[in-house]
């Protein structure tokens, strides 16, 4: 099965285009976030959404956990897949269909123990996808002792086996993230078999997209692919 692909961080149209030529299946526009790369205001957003090809699937990167707070966000940026990225209560899946039809939901487990295991169960039932990521949404101190959240972008691997463990339970597709590069990115599909992989530092040099490391990351998936 070919792995899909979905390079976040968008900064600019042209970024898109440039990810989209590479063989990107989806790109992210990251919405207003605590701490981690890549967030956009609205207005950027949405020409980045805009700005996807056919063929090129855009997420929204949205930490909000209203249906008030979701609902503005995704209007004011024209996106058609909202990837929520905190862990949320499994009624406001309900509720975005209500009030946002034909929006799809793409709900982040973040693999921190083996509690994501039951919490990936439990969002399988209500959400389109799910995208299993290296963040702490817990409160904690960060750099100056600064109180911070991760809620993805962190560039760290988590336990691949978790992972695993979800995508062999779970029947809706599953995107692994976290810390994903050329030289890791053959032993992560391997192990977890995911539908798809998403990533942001592991293509990125100085915040920038890195079309060397764009196009060397390609060329290691689909080796990897060929190889199984």
């Amino acid at each position: 099965m070919r792995t899909r692909v979905k390079i976040c961080c968008m900064a600019s149209p042209s970024e898109v285009r440039a990810a989209a030529v590479a063989g990107a299946d989806c790109v992210g526009a990251v919405g207003p976030m605590p701490s981690g790369p890549g967030p956009i205001d609205d207005e950027t957003a949405r020409a980045v959404i805009a700005a996807a090809p056919p063929g090129v699937t855009p997420f929204l990167l949205s930490q909000e956990t209203t249906i008030e707070g979701l609902t503005r966000h995704v209007r004011a940026t024209r996106a058609t897949v909202v990837q929520l990225v905190r862990h949320v209560d499994p009624r406001l899946h309900f509720e975005i269909r209500e009030t946002l039809p034909g929006v799809k939901i793409v709900q982040v487990i973040h693999v921190e123990n083996e509690t994501a295991v039951e919490l990936a169960r439990g969002y399988a039932l209500t959400a389109d996808a799910l995208l299993l990521d290296s963040g702490n949404p817990a409160t904690h101190s960060g750099s100056g002792g600064v109180e911070t959240e991760e809620l993805g972008g962190t560039g760290r691997a988590h336990d691949w086996r978790l992972s695993r463990q979800i995508v062999q339970i779970v029947e809706k597709p599953v995107y692994l993230a976290g810390g994903l590069t050329q030289a890791n990115v053959a032993d992560a599909v391997a192990t977890v078999r995911p539908f798809g992989v998403d990533l942001c530092s592991g293509v990125r040099t100085l915040g920038k997209l890195d079309l060397k490391k764009l196009t060397s990351f390609f060329a290691a998936l689909r080796g990897a692919e060929r190889s199984v």
